[in-house]
């Protein structure tokens, strides 16, 4: 099989994604690798500590750069070529993504690990997100929504499981599995967890982000797992 390291994002995408790599004859995951900052996973606010359980419960070795000990983008690129070659050293020549149809970040992707000279691969790509979801919860992964778009979400989101009752609540106008940042989640059991990953609800915060695309104000809301 084919050596290969995961882009590991703690949440729901990943997670399918790296089933589907572990059920694969083709790949063989060495490490699950993750970019945090401040010890926590941007934008999905997980703390180092959850993901370490996760990566312990998985049974795959975890990898991670903290953005805050690098403050400029030259310091941050020469440690992400330091750990790439690190793999490469180890005869790992793959990295996976759970990205589903963000044409433009896959292409960044693809560019980036060219550079790299290594291979990028996206087992989720295509997919229509419905069918995900579908998946997903019929293979019996349970996760937690820990951050939102309180712009396109509505706040009460903060906080539910993935289920049932997510789907049919879920905003129409908006992709169900959050592709477009709608929201973000921590994915505490599954068949790819050798137990689940225990977890307490904390408090909740917001920050303001600029949209790219039209340059409004877009308000996210935030939950502390601890």
């Amino acid at each position: 099989m084919e050596k290969a390291f995961f882009n590991w994002s703690s949440g729901k995408d990943s997670s399918l994604a790296l089933y589907k790599m572990m059920k694969s004859n083709e790949y063989d995951i060495k490490s699950l690798f993750t970019v945090v900052n401040n010890k926590k996973i941007p934008m999905h606010e997980v703390n180092l500590n959850l993901l370490k359980e996760q990566s312990t419960s998985i049974g795959i070795p975890l990898t991670t750069i903290d953005l805050s000990d690098y403050k400029t983008e030259r310091a941050y690129n020469t440690k992400m070529k330091t750990e790439i070659n690190k793999f490469k050293d180890k005869d790992i020549f793959t990295s996976v993504f759970g990205d589903i149809h963000l044409k433009e970040l896959k292409k960044s992707r693809e560019a980036k690990c060219t550079k790299s000279g290594i291979n990028a691969v996206f087992p989720l790509w295509g997919m229509n997100t419905k069918e995900i979801m579908r998946e997903f919860i019929d293979l019996g992964f349970k996760a937690v929504i820990t951050s939102l778009n309180a712009e396109i979400v509505d706040e009460n989101f903060i906080g539910k499981i993935i289920d049932d009752d997510f789907i049919s609540s879920f905003p129409s106008n908006a992709d169900i599995c959050g592709e477009n940042g709608e929201y973000h989640s921590f994915v505490y059991d599954g068949p790819i967890f050798k137990y689940p990953i225990d977890y307490k609800i904390g408090s909740k915060y917001d920050k303001s982000y600029i949209n790219k695309r039209n340059k409004s104000i877009d308000k996210y809301l935030y939950l502390n797992l601890e």
